[in-house]
């Protein structure tokens, strides 16, 4: 399940490659910079705004969450691929708004269904989880632009038509796998993580290489597949870690049925059973001992206080139990996030749309930074207001990520970029008519926008000072014992099933 998480996550960030395909919808539909940030702000805007898969999440099954995304993503990304190939009429801009919206918002549905999954399975790991299926969606617009040159050659419209069927591929395949299981602690977890950590990594510096090695030597198509072999290679190496485990675990489980099994049965005369009457007057049944301990566990778990989705909205509960949606929502410490995201993960996006006029060094720091505040963003909503509505509740929290997006991007650095180019035109005695598309040329292009986009960031900060204060205490205290108590329960659980099959299993041999 971790594996098929981390494969549907590599094809969940196809958003972060608007850069590189952005220029081709310019270059096609002549659109100006203010418009095309207008479609990348409704890009930010269906990727961020995941409320609709989380309330779907709640009421339906995970696989199903994963088909609706996978239909959404061919959708989308297929109607930008036929109006940049003009094999439909040249769409409005609001069409083209919808479009990739509707595509973006595909990747809310893989993130809904896989990654909320995960939390849930691995609860006391979630912050490496997250963090390692956060850092493959990173990576995904590497690793696709590796495979569309290999596939496909350098042709960026090639490119939107494979973000349109590749991840929906993937998360019909790996449908089956995503699922919430009811199971123990691995006892290698902590190794498990650090093993896909390096993988990662791994990964992260291969890409990084062959980028840059592209980027200045000439490479032949042969090059070119023989680059994306090696990343389709070391991006399945997870499978073989968790093949070695499953291996491993599965031995181990045999060998300790084989010693706790008797080489040899000794008859003796049984204890009278304790009896009860039976139902409607019948023989008397044999009450099994461990059916009591059973039900003592169920008992538990039942008496854990059961809160209505919309119910006791001021009355809050304390920070790690399960909020309501209301609850969360209305909360100061949700306040302080959407605060701090729509600073953060506004001038991020932002930054992400205009890549293609940056140095690489900012590039690395605002990809690195993105994918901090992303994951954190994620953990913290998790780790204070619980998991029972943490599939909308994550959801909910990003959305000020489009909103800041939208303020940045298209009225800021959108209306600054256009106002240098018309300068520029200005200067050399042409006018915006005169000229397909505007384009400025010089540092002086995004000086004051990036000046801006730091002001805000340093703002964001110093608000996130807030939420460390009030949660200081609480982070001192044993957040996940709940939860390890939880695992302890249902390891007791299985281990009372377990010496119950095998006292079947001796009783019969009898």
């Amino acid at each position: 399940m971790m594996c098929a998480s981390f494969l549907i996550m590599a094809g969940a960030g196809a958003t972060y490659l608007f850069g590189v395909y952005s220029k081709t919808i310019n270059s096609t539909l002549g659109y100006d910079q203010s418009t095309l940030n207008l479609i990348g702000t409704f890009k930010d805007l269906g990727a961020n705004v995941g409320v609709l898969s989380g309330l779907l999440a709640e009421v339906t099954p995970t696989w199903f969450v994963l088909l609706v995304g996978s239909v959404m993503n061919f959708a989308g990304y297929f109607l930008i691929w036929l109006a940049v190939t003009k094999k439909i009429a040249t769409p409005k801009v609001w069409q083209m708004c919808i479009y990739i919206c509707v595509g973006a918002n595909s990747q809310n549905f893989a993130n809904t269904g896989s990654l909320v999954t995960c939390v849930k399975n691995f609860p006391e790991s979630r912050g490496m989880m997250l963090g390692l299926m956060k850092g493959y969606v990173g990576l995904s617009g590497a690793i696709f632009t590796q495979l569309y040159l290999a596939i496909y050659g350098n042709d960026s419209k090639s490119l939107i038509l494979l973000i349109g069927w590749l991840p929906a591929v993937l998360s019909i395949i790996f449908i089956p796998n995503i699922r919430v299981m009811k199971c123990s602690r691995h006892p290698n977890e902590v190794k498990v993580y650090n093993y896909n950590l390096v993988i990662s990594i791994l990964l992260a510096l291969l890409l990084m290489g062959i980028t840059i090695a592209q980027k200045y030597i000439d490479f032949s198509h042969v090059a070119y597949v023989a680059c994306a072999t090696i990343v389709c290679v070391v991006l399945f190496f997870p499978c073989i870690v968790a093949i070695r485990e499953e291996w491993s675990c599965w031995k181990l489980k045999m060998e300790e049925f084989l010693k706790s099994t008797p080489s040899r049965v000794i008859v003796e005369e049984p204890p009278l059973p304790e009896l009860k009457p039976a139902a409607g007057g019948g023989q008397p049944v044999e009450l099994p001992e461990y059916s009591s301990m059973v039900e003592q566990t169920q008992e538990e778990k039942k008496k854990k206080k059961e809160v209505g989705c919309f119910s006791d909205i001021f009355e809050k509960p304390k920070r790690g139990e399960d909020y309501t949606i209301l609850q969360a929502l209305l909360s100061l410490d949700m306040l302080i996030l959407f605060v701090a995201t729509f600073c953060g993960l506004g001038c991020s996006l932002t930054a992400i749309d205009n890549l293609g006029q940056i140095v690489y060094v900012a590039s690395l720091l605002i990809g690195f930074s993105f994918g901090i505040q992303l994951t954190l963003l994620f953990i913290i909503i998790s780790e204070l207001f619980g998991l029972k509505y943490y599939s909308t509740l994550f959801n909910c929290g990003q959305l000020a990520s489009p909103l800041g997006s939208y303020i940045m991007n298209v009225k800021i650095v959108g209306n600054l970029y256009d106002n240098e180019a018309l300068k520029q035109l200005a200067s050399k005695g042409l006018t915006r008519s005169m000229v397909k598309e505007l384009i400025c040329i010089g540092k002086q292009c995004y000086r004051n926008s990036f000046i801006i986009l730091a002001c805000a960031n340093l703002f964001g900060a110093l608000v996130s000072l807030i939420l460390v204060m009030r949660t200081k205490d609480y982070y001192k205290s044993d957040i996940y014992k709940r939860f390890r108590d939880e695992m302890e329960a249902n390891e007791k659980e299985m281990k009372i099933v377990s010496a119950a099959g095998k006292k079947e299993h001796c009783e019969i041999q009898e």
